[in-house]
């Protein structure tokens, strides 16, 4: 697994009740990258994901552009250790 790579990003602007979660599951899944992305209480959503670094990437650069519908204004991004999660889910 040492190849294998995790980023926790919080995502904000307009990101909640767009289909935000769920083209960043469709790219999560076209990368095959596990982890979830799930909405938070101050309106901005966070998503884990973890595998190949270009998996993670792919995923990343998905949640800088958002879904049609959403606004992101900014991208928090913290390298952090994988889990060894597979699958992508959105909560």
């Amino acid at each position: 697994m040492s190849d294998r790579v995790a980023r926790r990003l919080i995502v904000h602007g307009r990101v909640q009740g767009v289909f935000f979660r769920a083209t960043v599951s469709d790219a999560a899944s076209t990368a095959g990258a596990g982890g979830w992305a799930a909405n938070r209480a101050d309106g901005t959503v966070e998503v884990w994901v973890e595998g190949s670094a270009e998996a993670v990437e792919a995923v990343t650069d998905a949640c800088r552009a958002g879904s049609r519908a959403s606004r992101v204004e900014r991208v928090e991004v913290e390298d952090v250790e994988p889990r060894g999660l597979d699958g992508f889910a959105a909560r």
